[in-house]
């Protein structure tokens, strides 16, 4: 629809309109709203204008590269080889495979009901932007508040987690070459703030580079996966080559003071913090084509190749494993590496170990890549101090530079926890497991006990399944977030060293937002800041043009100039 008006009263050469009404979105603006534009605009752009945003991206994402990321991000085998200590650690090879088998179940659930979420919502605010459309009125701005900031702090410890393991393997390689060398500490820290340099210039480029990169990255974690899958079993050099299918399935060797049922639960943190990943399509989606339908496939094809293939390799490390003990205690440091020395020959370990460093750098990568993007968005609503530095897209990369660049900052402060010892840079994992499913939960939380008929589907969607879906997804969070923050030892054995710290480093920066948001917070932010003119009278009115506006109440702000609708319908 053609006209020479726009709402600010200035003439357009050919100001283009879109009814958010007409969109398949559920919105930050109302039904009626009318979205304007100086140019035609393709499908995706109508879709990012209604939900209340500029498109700023170039969309050079496709599905398949969408994917790429995504599972880049998960890293199945470097995430399982940094995590190998939670499964058979905990629990033993009976813990590792139905720990497995059961949470993915229920992890399941939370994917899908998170890719009808992306479907309706295609924008990298992704969850806190659910969370603030959704929430009952009044309760949108502090619902964006609490799911945004627990995303962010999940996000940003990815990186600095997986590169921290990824230093760890690469250093033991070096100790398996050369048995008189033992990594310090202050080596692992330094060669872990190299490696998240590197992922910072990388993560920099344009979005067509960033794909390319992830694209090779992922086709190669899928590659490497599958020969590690075949050459373990092939090659394993003890007698008998396999333990036998009753201990792997029956014998729960629990290593915690907890009952044998809580160990396996306690075991479910390897498979949380591997599963993470998949919510990077949903922030991803604004530089993704066919973005409501291609980011949502994205999301539901990472989470089940994940979960089939990753059981797989649970079930080849549980039915060759030979002393659990040895390779949780091993002086190499890294139990994935001790394992692989157990059970073949030096050079056949060697190369399964170097195929998973490539896999964990590219995963580190996917990781810093999916958290700038959840950086900017949250800064493009001024969520953090100095927000309009943070926001700024690059003329030349298109890319949110400046978002990297705080995240890397922040990861080589975090990776400090590396001096303290590995139980405290441990604590990057169990945060980056509770913070993201704390966030994934919430606008999930809202969409099946609060939503009522405010919720538009998008084109992919779970049709009358969707709240049965979403509520299993929601009670096997509220299981976990306890579990996860429990030691392997209680009373007279717990001391500092073995105090599992989750609990404070996660539960002190949250409790320090939520003190933020009742003091001063709750006074200017608003949600989600509309960045483009749109309006939610016809043109003839000499409408308003809103910067920000709370969730779900675009009607009353418009309305509250002192304004009233008109009767006249817009040209179609």
């Amino acid at each position: 629809m053609d006209s020479d008006l726009s709402p600010s009263g200035t003439h357009k050469t050919s100001a283009v309109y879109n009814d958010v009404h007409h969109a398949p979105v559920t919105s930050v603006l109302a039904d009626g709203d009318v979205i304007y534009a100086d140019h035609e605009m393709d499908a995706d752009e109508r879709v990012i204008r209604a939900l209340g945003y500029k498109q700023e991206f170039k969309r050079e994402l496709s599905l398949w590269t969408t994917f790429c990321i995504s599972f880049a991000v998960l890293g199945l085998l470097p995430s399982f080889a940094s995590t190998v200590y939670y499964g058979m650690g905990y629990a033993g090879t009976a813990g590792m495979v139905w720990g497995w088998l059961i949470a993915m179940i229920f992890i399941q659930c939370i994917a899908f009901s998170m890719a009808e979420l992306c479907s309706a919502m295609p924008t990298s605010g992704g969850l806190y932007y659910a969370a603030a459309v959704l929430a009952p009125p009044g309760w949108g701005p502090f619902a964006a508040w609490l799911t945004g900031w627990s995303n962010w702090i999940g996000q940003i410890t990815a990186a600095p987690s997986v590169d921290y393991a990824l230093s760890a393997m690469i250093l033991a390689a070096g100790s398996i070459t050369n048995p008189g060398y033992v990594p310090t500490n202050w080596q692992i820290y330094l060669l872990t703030v190299l490696i998240l340099i590197i992922h910072t210039v990388i993560s920099s480029l344009p979005t067509k580079h960033v794909a390319q990169f992830n694209s090779w990255g992922s086709t190669f974690n899928v590659i490497a996966l599958v020969a590690t899958i075949i050459i373990i079993p092939a090659m394993v050099k003890t007698k008998p080559k396999f333990t036998s299918a009753h201990e792997v399935w029956s014998d729960i060797k629990n290593q915690t003071d907890f009952p044998d049922g809580v160990a396996v639960l306690m075991t479910f943190v390897g498979v949380i913090w591997t599963m993470s990943g998949y919510d990077s399509p949903f922030h991803l989606s604004e530089e993704c084509s066919n973005a409501n339908v291609a980011s949502p496939r994205a999301i539901v094809l990472t989470s089940g190749v994940g979960g089939v293939m990753g059981w797989f390799l649970q079930l080849v490390v549980a039915y060759t494993v030979v002393d659990i003990d040895a390779v949780i205690n091993s002086e190499l440091g890294q139990p994935w590496a001790s394992y692989l020395l157990q059970i073949l020959p030096q050079n056949a370990a060697l190369a399964i170990l170097g195929l998973t460093i490539v896999c964990g750098f590219s995963m580190g990568q996917g990781c810093m890549v999916a958290a700038s993007r959840v950086t900017y968005a949250y800064a493009r609503d001024d969520c953090f101090p100095f927000s309009k530095y943070w926001k700024i897209v690059n003329a030349t990369t298109k890319t949110p530079v400046n978002a990297v660049i705080l995240n890397t900052v922040l990861g080589i402060l975090m990776c400090l926890l590396v001096l303290a010892g590995s139980v405290a840079i441990g604590a990057l994992f169990s945060i980056g497991a509770i913070a993201q499913f704390v966030a994934f939960i919430i606008p999930i939380f809202i969409r099946v006990f609060f939503v009522g008929t405010r919720f538009r589907k998008g084109p992919w969607h779970l049709g009358r399944w969707g709240p049965l879906i979403g509520g299993l997804g929601v009670a096997f969070v509220a299981l976990m977030v306890p579990i996860l923050c429990l030691p392997s030892v209680t009373k007279g054995d717990l001391s500092p060293d073995l105090m599992n710290w989750t609990c404070l480093v996660y539960g002190a920066p949250m409790l320090a937002v939520i003190i933020w948001w009742f003091v001063d917070a709750h006074k200017w932010f608003t949600g989600p800041k509309v960045n483009l003119e749109h309006a939610i009278h016809p043109v003839h009115d000499e409408p308003e043009v809103s910067e920000g506006v709370e969730p779900g109440n675009a009607q009353v702000a418009a309305d509250s100039k002192g304004s009233e609708k008109s009767d006249e319908t817009l040209p179609k």
